[in-house]
C-alpha cells in the first residue's frame, strides 16, 4: 500500500518567525521543509502578498497522515498558528503522485550562461549553459530558486574548484555539491541532518553521473578532516551554532561561502567570520538575501 502525506503550505513574515515554526513543527514530526520566497498571488490557497517584508516567503513541509491522525497533530498547529495569528493549508499527497505534484510546480532555473537545473522532463538549454544540473527535487531544499542558493552558485563560478576537496554543509538536493564536482573539485562531503534530503542527494548525485561526492547524515558541521572550499547554505542561527566547527573544517588559505541570510545579517556575518580569522573577499545580495564569501588568512 503506498504511503499518505499531509502536505501543510505557510506564509511567513521574516526568518525569525520561520525558524521559529520549523522547529515547533519539526518537533511534531514534519520534515522536508521547502522554502520559497513570498510573491503575489495564491499558492496552495494561501494568500501571498507584497506587503510581507523582507525575509518573508512560502513554505511547504510534510508528514505521514498515519502520524499526522494518530498523534491529532491539526489541534497541535492550530495552537502554534494561532499563537502567531498565521494561517496554513492542508492537502494530502499520495506517494505515487508526488512526481506529478512536482513536475507541476518546478520550472527551469538558469544562473545567467554559467548554469542551468532542469529536471528530465524538460528540454536543455537554449542557449545554451556552461554546465547543467539534472535534479528531482522531490520533499528537499535547494533547486536554484530561492536567492539564496542562486548566489551561492553565482559566487562559485568565480572560484577555482579544480583538484580542490569541498565541504558542502546542508546540501538539500545537493545541487551544489554535483556543481562543485562539475566545477572540477577532486572530493566533495555533502551533509544534511533531514532523512529526505539525505535520499533526495543521492538520488540527484545518481541523475548527474557524480563520481566524487560523498553524501552523510550529520548532526553538526564536526568533521574529522579539513577542506579547501566550504560551502554553508544553511541560516544565520544554524552558521552561528556551527562557526567553530566550520573553522575547524576549513584548511589553511581555504575559502569559505555562507548563504542562507538576510542582508541584514551581513555585517554580523562578516564580524563573526573575522573572528574565526576569515577575510571578507565579497557579497552577492538578492532579493534580500545574500550570499557571503571569505578566505581563511
Amino acid at each position: 500500500m503506498s504511503k499518505e502525506y499531509i502536505q501543510i503550505a505557510f506564509n511567513f513574515n521574516n526568518q525569525d518567525q520561520f525558524e521559529m515554526l520549523v522547529a515547533e513543527m519539526a518537533n511534531l514530526g514534519f520534515d522536508g521543509f521547502n522554502e520559497e520566497e513570498a510573491a503575489s498571488g495564491i499558492n496552495d490557497g494561501v494568500e501571498l502578498t507584497n506587503e510581507l517584508g523582507k525575509g518573508a516567503g512560502h513554505c511547504k513541509t510534510f508528514i505521514l497522515n498515519t502520524a499526522y491522525l494518530e498523534y491529532n497533530i491539526e489541534n497541535e498547529l492550530n495552537i502554534i498558528f494561532n499563537k502567531i495569528g498565521l494561517s496554513y493549508s492542508k492537502s494530502i499527497i499520495k506517494e505515487q503522485n508526488w512526481n506529478a505534484v512536482w513536475e507541476s510546480n518546478f520550472e527551469p532555473v538558469r544562473v545567467d550562461d554559467f548554469v542551468g537545473i532542469r529536471a528530465n522532463f524538460h528540454p536543455h538549454f537554449e542557449p545554451a549553459v556552461q554546465y547543467e544540473i539534472n535534479i528531482t527535487p522531490k520533499m528537499s531544499f535547494g533547486t536554484g530558486h530561492h536567492a539564496t542558493t542562486y548566489t551561492v552558485m553565482q559566487l562559485m563560478e568565480g572560484i577555482n574548484f579544480k583538484g580542490k576537496t569541498v565541504y558542502d554543509f546542508g546540501t538539500g538536493t545537493g545541487i551544489l555539491a554535483i556543481l562543485a564536482e562539475k566545477l572540477g573539485a577532486l572530493k566533495v562531503l555533502a551533509v544534511d541532518n533531514d532523512d529526505w534530503c539525505i535520499e533526495n542527494a543521492n538520488e540527484n548525485i545518481g541523475n548527474n553521473d557524480s563520481k566524487v561526492i560523498t553524501i552523510q547524515k550529520v548532526a553538526s558541521a564536526i568533521q574529522p578532516e579539513q577542506f579547501e572550499i566550504v560551502i554553508a547554505n544553511v541560516n544565520r542561527h544554524i552558521i552561528e551554532a556551527n562557526m567553530v566547527e566550520l573553522t575547524a573544517v576549513a584548511a589553511a588559505a581555504s575559502t569559505l561561502i555562507l548563504s542562507g541570510l538576510l542582508i541584514e545579517d551581513q555585517e554580523d556575518m562578516i564580524k563573526l567570520a573575522a573572528n574565526n580569522g576569515f577575510i571578507f573577499v565579497k557579497a552577492k545580495p538578492l532579493n534580500g538575501w545574500v550570499s557571503i564569501q571569505f578566505d581563511k588568512g
